[in-house]
């Protein structure tokens, strides 16, 4: 599966991580969620592609940035 690196705002605690790694696996169940809190990254080892990872966590309630890559 391919990996989405996203720098995710918005995100300052332990159950921020777990909001965003569960709006991901709800899409796909199967997806592997990395979350770096203090620099605001997330990797997700993923079937979905960015926008529908995107969408995901803003549905959360989290703001993705435009990665220099997108």
């Amino acid at each position: 599966m391919p990996v989405l690196e996203m720098k995710v705002t918005g995100m300052t605690c332990g159950h921020c991580v777990q909001s965003v790694t569960k709006a991901i696996q709800a899409r796909d169940p199967h997806a592997r969620v990395q979350v770096d809190l203090a620099e605001g990254l997330v990797s997700a080892e993923t079937a979905l592609d960015r926008l529908s990872a995107v969408q995901a966590i803003e549905a959360a309630g989290y703001k993705v940035l435009p990665c220099a890559r997108d």
